[in-house]
């Protein structure tokens, strides 16, 4: 930024700048600065810029506010001490704001983006905005993410109607993608996915449907189910698609190149193409094609674009400021040969991973932390709506023990220097970085980490559950007891009448048939905490105990009927094996 001129402007010709970050906020309060400027002035010079037929304030905007507050109450328009900055000089304007703002009060990741964006716009680069500001290239990246998002999405994100992983999933998303998610947010009938369920839903690529094909369907001599609940087929071979739907791009590449483009870029499949990474640029002037390659089968060809690097080499060529560019340098095997190579060396490693178990075990810890472009596996958490379900969950025990482990495992890495939350979908160096780690682990501690990361990713529900806690041979009452949240809940008579009758006793549960649910909510509480009777603590419902068991005959119950699916595979296993009286016998590791 060029040195600013000192100059004192009267009040009456200061606006807010549209620079400044804070523009569009509603009036800030100053009672807290207001006593100070009454009594000795602005001790602080506002920083301003001439816009058209007055001053706009870049930085100050609360001291401009708390003068004008002044002029209400005397009557009289004071003269401002202000630094003028240039008029062409709008990044370093924009700079200067975020850098106020920022420092006084933590900006949202909107009001980042703006800013960001109007300096990327300016030609600041993602490494000169972060070294501007202190932050991390990382940070200045996620931000900038957001402007591939379309403006309703980012406008429900600055009124905080979407969480911030959701929005981090929705920047992977397509342009059709989004569409869809708002198509789903808006329904009354149907849910969009959200958190980790959302980026699932954008990255998943099991189902790939007969409209992400480039080539003629008809053409293609595999199987494709027809959805009759669709609007598309749906191809059977994923691997045939990917050879039919890889042939289609290579005619398009080649396409592109007669057409006169100076290269076409093809992306590796899963991978990104992050516009905030690179600068438009004309045919003419040398862009390029991205091609970007999604799981799902969709191929989205971004056409005029260099990289950031490209672009600064572009602009030192042309100020004659430093070296001449480099030339980029020719791969030394073609597409096809590469492909080639890394097949049989895929081939070797799988192979010589099969005859190595510890060392396979220590991979499949890794991928199940990490993911991969193989792997989709990803933590559980609560998507309950209720907020006294979350609340219930979250001061259990059972959450109160895996936050225990949670803090055993990242000391497990921080010793090798390696972070242990988990990251799905990772980059290959991250699943290296955690592989190297258990690597160097003991087996003992491979199989507790093992352990962690099976429990963060076991499903909620279902038959798995309810054979995991037979085969721990789970109390339940330790985990749990009868909460507010519990009674909140439980609203079916018959279910609530068969508590009454298995805490208290069959004619007790006859005489109060004809009362309330709240009444005999209300008897039940009674008879756990002994109000009038014996205390009975340690009472859990059919529903908590294990096995779990149902309360109304021929009723619906999800823990009882799971239980009731899998129980023969456990309970003969038993009986043979003469397993039933003693505990499971951990196997060695690996």
């Amino acid at each position: 930024m060029a040195q600013p001129i000192l100059k004192t402007i009267p009040l009456s010709e200061l606006r807010i700048s549209r620079l400044n970050m804070r523009h569009s906020r509603k009036k800030p309060d100053v009672s807290d600065i207001l006593p100070s400027i009454r009594e000795s002035g602005i001790r602080q010079t506002l920083l301003v810029r001439k816009e058209g037929d007055h001053y706009g304030v870049v930085a100050g905007r609360r001291r401009y506010f708390a003068l004008k507050e002044i002029e209400k109450e005397t009557g009289q328009t004071p003269d401002v001490p202000c630094a003028i900055m240039t008029e062409e000089d709008a990044a370093s304007a924009i700079a200067a704001s975020v850098i106020e703002n920022v420092g006084r009060l933590p900006a949202s990741e909107m009001e980042q983006y703006t800013a960001f964006k109007r300096l990327h716009d300016e030609g600041r680069s993602v490494d000169e905005i972060a070294a501007f500001f202190g932050v991390t290239e990382l940070l200045v990246r996620r931000v900038l993410a957001l402007a591939s998002l379309a403006e309703p999405i980012r406008k429900l994100y600055a009124e905080e109607e979407i969480d911030r992983e959701t929005i981090r999933a929705l920047t992977l998303a397509t342009e059709d993608q989004q569409a869809e998610w708002l198509r789903l947010y808006e329904s009354e009938d149907e849910r969009a996915p959200r958190g980790r369920n959302c980026k699932a839903w954008i990255t998943g690529g099991a189902v790939i449907t007969t409209d992400k094909a480039l080539f003629e369907v008809e053409n293609y001599d595999s199987l494709i189910t027809a959805d009759l609940f669709g609007e598309h087929g749906v191809f059977n071979d994923p691997d045939a698609f990917w050879k039919a739907q890889s042939a289609a791009i290579a005619q398009r590449i080649d396409a592109y190149i007669a057409d006169g483009w100076k290269d076409v870029v093809c992306l590796e499949r899963g991978a990104f193409f992050h516009r905030w990474e690179h600068q438009t640029r004309t045919k003419k002037q040398g862009g390029k094609v991205y091609v970007e390659l999604r799981h799902d089968g969709t191929v989205t060809f971004h056409e005029g674009y260099i990289s950031q690097a490209e672009a600064r080499r572009q602009e030192k060529a042309k100020t004659g400021d430093g070296d001449a560019p480099v030339a980029p340098v020719k791969p030394e095997m073609s597409g096809p040969l590469a492909e080639y190579i890394l097949l049989h060396r895929h081939g070797a490693a799988a192979a010589s991973l099969a005859a190595q178990p510890a060392i396979a075990l220590r991979l499949m810890v890794a991928h199940a932390m990490t993911g991969s472009a193989l792997w989709q596996v990803r933590a559980h958490e609560c998507a309950s709506r209720k907020d006294d379900t979350r609340a219930s969950l979250e001061g259990s025990k059972a959450v109160a023990e895996m936050e225990e482990k949670r803090a055993r495992i990242t000391s497990l890495f921080e010793a090798f220097g390696v972070r242990s939350e988990a990251r799905r979908n990772a980059d290959a160096y991250r699943l290296c970085e955690i592989f190297a780690a258990l690597l160097a682990m003991s087996d003992e501690e491979v199989v507790e980490v093992l352990a962690f990361t099976m429990a963060q990713t076991l499903e909620a529900g279902g038959p798995v559950v309810e054979a995991v806690l037979h085969v721990c041979e789970t109390d339940l009452s330790a985990y749990w007891k009868p909460d507010t949240a519990f009674f909140d809940l439980l609203r079916d008579k018959r279910a609530i009448n068969a508590m009454v009758a298995d805490i208290g006793s069959k004619s007790l549960a006859d005489s109060c048939a004809g009362n309330t649910a709240k009444v005999q909510k209300q008897v039940i509480g009674n008879r756990i905490t002994g109000n009038g009777c014996e205390p009975n603590p340690d009472w859990r419902p059919g529903w908590m105990q294990t096995p779990p068991t149902r309360l109304v005959e021929g009723a619906g119950s999800p823990p009882a009927d799971s239980w009731a699916r899998i129980s023969g595979l456990f309970e003969e296993r038993e009986d043979i094996d003469g397993a039933a009286t003693q505990a499971f016998d951990q196997p060695d590791a690996a």
